[in-house]
């Protein structure tokens, strides 16, 4: 028996401190009559597994969503409103689910500053298995902010990931996110700002652009050529002359932002014929135009000719912006494609691929091949009751799902032989061990598979978890400004093998000597 029907909707009780899994309330529940509630206990989240979205597969991943989850921790009260629906809840026996005590307990704690957290910064390079975010404190309240925490950092996390991809497979050129129209709801704004720390240069969606002091990205539908035509031909005219005005009216509107989407009725010869003669009268107005859109046919193919087409006219500078279900994949053979075609036309390749804007909507704004990320929230210690970290662990046949326990620092180790500085593992130790040289790498899950590497051969040991304090209120702008930095920096420092379109090469996430000892011992313990 449920809570009592209720035909209204409140939002902000469905998205406050209640966003969570009807689950962790209950465990909650049990901890707090069981006495535990208060005991201290250490959970971290980290992803098993890289997309893989069929065709290709991601080798890493960019971390992202820790700001927007910080607003939500600092929002979030078990106030009236939400413990009076807990209140309201019955078991199966019709009798109340939640009792006063548990309720009392949640009042009192009022929110989730008890918890400490620590995390991995946005826009930072991450790997499979590697602590992203760790949170310490009571175990009743750390067991109730799992699953807003997974659901904000793992959809972020997703979809950077796959911006990331596209802006690489770019090879340098701008990228528009476009996603909006058909994003999951209102998890649209949230694909908007993670593509934003990917890479992509701008947004589509007005609201959240202006919000995060980005100018939106746009220009017109195929429905405003569409108005004109049909408006021409019901005086006499033709569609050519309605695309024309439609231009014309658009370019009046918008002199020194002009960019016409050209492949409402035939591209080569009607669309940019008459973009032309708009730019021409733009010109000698005054105006400089923008560019040009193709958003449907052979992408590759049009941007060859539509580029010719716009330097014989004299419209060198002009941009040609390349939207339709692009994705890593489509951009990587656009740019194969048009290195093959231009000569044919004698056009320079480079000069046609360095005039390119990508507009990438659904693909990215979903992630598609892999719309979720395998981000879990595990239980790694808990206070044995006498202030010391008690080691937990999950068992599984399957061993990739055995968790590495324990209390864990996250290091990056640079370096290897033949004088490499790149990045050559993640290595997870346990807090207060020393790192010996040589170091020894250990396999996660296979005995016996290490590494060696020799002191001589690491240039550098770089510690990747950071205090992370959601009552600190950030600037959203400058978070996305500094995600991106540590995005491009991150990227340069590692292989190129790793960060392929297709079979990408495999990075190492290793054990130290006493986290693969620890995680052993309590395999047979238990």
């Amino acid at each position: 028996m449920g809570p009592p029907v209720n035909h209204s909707f409140d939002r902000s009780v469905a998205e406050g401190v209640l966003y969570t899994d009807q689950y962790q309330l209950t465990m909650a529940q049990l901890y707090h009559r069981m006495g535990l509630a208060d005991r201290p206990s250490r959970f971290e989240h980290f992803f098993r597994r890289y997309p893989d979205y069929g065709r290709h597969q991601a080798g890493y991943c960019i971390n992202a969503g820790a700001a927007w989850f910080a607003d939500w921790v600092r929002s979030a009260r078990f106030d009236d409103p939400a413990l009076d629906h807990l209140r309201s809840h019955r078991n199966r026996a019709g009798t109340r689910l939640f009792d006063d005590s548990f309720l009392d307990y949640l009042a009192d704690a009022g929110d989730f500053s008890s918890l400490r957290f620590e995390a991995i910064p946005e826009g930072r390079v991450v790997h499979a298995n590697v602590p992203l975010t760790v949170v310490e404190g009571p175990l009743a309240l750390a067991q109730l902010i799992e699953t807003p925490l997974l659901n904000q950092l793992n959809f972020q996390t997703l979809i950077a990931t796959k911006a990331s991809r596209v802006v690489e497979a770019a090879q340098g050129a701008s990228v528009l996110e476009f996603g909006m129209r058909r994003a999951p709801e209102r998890g649209a704004s949230a694909a908007s700002r993670a593509s934003l720390i990917g890479g992509a240069i701008g947004s589509s969606a007005a609201g959240l652009s202006h919000e995060l002091g980005f100018t939106p990205s746009g220009t017109h539908a195929h429905a405003m050529v569409q108005v004109f035509m049909a408006l021409s031909q019901g005086s006499g005219g033709d569609g050519r002359q309605g695309e024309l005005d439609a231009f014309r009216a658009y370019a009046n509107l918008y002199p020194d932002d002009c960019l016409l989407l050209v492949d409402t009725i035939n591209t080569i010869n009607s669309g940019m014929p008459n973009a032309l003669i708009v730019f021409a009268e733009l010109r000698a107005a005054g105006h400089e135009p923008v560019g040009i859109r193709l958003d449907s046919g052979d992408l590759a193919h049009l941007a060859v000719q539509a580029s010719r087409m716009l330097d014989e006219a004299g419209f060198d500078d002009a941009s040609v912006v390349l939207s339709s279900g692009l994705d890593e994949i489509t951009i990587w053979q656009i740019l194969n494609q048009i290195t093959l075609e231009a000569p044919r036309y004698d056009q320079d390749a480079t000069k046609v691929i360095g005039r390119l804007v990508y507009g990438a909507g659904t693909k990215m704004a979903t992630s598609e091949g892999d719309p979720s990320l395998d981000g879990v929230y595990k239980l790694v210690a808990i206070d044995d009751g006498t202030g010391s970290w008690e080691p937990a662990i999950k068992l599984s046949d399957t061993p990739a799902k055995v968790i590495n326990p324990g209390a864990k620092k996250v290091w990056r180790i640079y370096g290897g032989r033949s004088g490499r500085t790149a990045a050559t593992a993640d290595l997870l130790a346990q807090e207060g061990e020393t790192l010996s040289d040589p170091l020894v790498l250990q396999h996660p899950n296979t005995e016996g598979v290490t590494r060696t590497l020799q002191a001589e051969h690491i240039t550098e040991r770089e510690e990747l978890l950071e205090p992370f304090d959601p009552w600190v209120e950030v600037d959203q702008h400058e978070a996305i400004v500094e995600a991106r930095a540590r995005r491009v920096a991150d990227l340069e420092r590692f292989d190129p093998g790793v960060r392929r379109v297709v079979n990408p090469h495999g990075y190492h996430v290793s054990l130290s000597p006493e986290s693969w000892a620890l995680k052993q011992s309590l395999i047979k313990r238990n």
